[in-house]
């Protein structure tokens, strides 16, 4: 009985994993978000259901969702690449100090631990979907500053920002690239290569920190999971080209509220979490 239970538990598990990766990678590609703002709150609640200790489970959720963005980020940023769409002047600098950024986030998680990474993806998520319900984006500039120091004054903060909560560039930067003059659908291309600069040393900073810690699940490298991170990108890489194409294609306007109001929800549950 025992074992029947657990066998579908774990079916259970993998298909709504499977479905979560499927989202995330069309909302990677459709509107730049990063799919680990889908993935954190959905594995924050798998986290929960098996039981995973509080000091841990936030520091193993971010971990996993960075890891996924590798390869969904990859498959993403091919997509947009084919189209032309990405902003190379952009890219070559805002990516150096994006990659600086998101080493330091991924340091920074062993000392702020599980609950400061809450509290951080609670502000920045209800921000973020606060922004995202807004009917017209603010206009701050006419053309992103060339200048270096100015650059990364914007790319590095986004970078920490990002590693700290899990997330592709995209759920950041893209907002501020559109406040600065970038035409939307370019702004989302050139994020999905911004999500693989988080990423890699993001995650390396996560399997630092979480190296010897106690009360991680099986399959677990310092603070990243690797069966939930394989079972997520493994349907992540195939839907995120299918988001970028849309993206070219579609208005965004009614999936942009439908999504931020699930941010919005997911933001005030942690923040309670957290706070209460």
């Amino acid at each position: 009985m025992v074992a029947e239970f657990e066998i579908t538990t774990l079916i259970g598990l993998t298909l709504g994993l499977l479905v979560t990766g499927g989202i995330a990678g069309v909302l990677a590609g459709l509107l730049g978000v990063g799919g680990g703002i889908v993935i954190v709150p959905v594995l924050i609640v798998v986290a929960e259901g098996f039981a995973v200790p509080d000091d841990v489970a936030m520091l193993l959720v971010v971990g996993t969702s960075l890891a996924t963005i590798i390869p969904t980020s990859i498959s993403s940023a091919r997509a947009h690449n084919r189209k032309g769409a990405i902003d190379r002047e952009i890219l070559r600098g805002w990516t150096p100090a994006i990659f600086v950024g998101a080493a330091l986030g991924g340091i920074a998680s062993k000392f702020l631990g599980s609950a400061g990474l809450t509290l951080v993806f609670g502000i920045v998520a209800l921000i973020v979907s606060i922004n995202l319900a807004l009917p017209k984006t603010l206009n701050l500039a006419p053309a992103p500053p060339a200048g270096a120091v100015s650059r990364a004054a914007i790319a590095g903060p986004i970078g920490f920002t990002s590693a700290l909560m899990g997330i592709g560039g995209g759920t950041l930067s893209v907002p501020v690239m559109t406040m600065l003059s970038v035409p939307v659908h370019r702004a989302v291309a050139t994020a999905s290569v911004f999500g693989l600069a988080i990423a890699l040393p993001a995650v390396l900073g996560f399997v630092w920190a979480g190296w010897d810690v106690a009360g991680r699940p099986p399959g677990s490298l310092g603070y990243v999971n690797v069966p939930a991170a394989v079972v997520l990108f493994s349907i992540s890489v195939f839907t995120a080209p299918f988001g970028a194409s849309l993206a070219h294609r579609l208005p965004a306007r009614k999936l942009k509220l439908a999504f931020a109001l699930f941010l919005f929800i997911s933001a005030c549950r942690m923040l309670w979490k957290v706070l209460a």
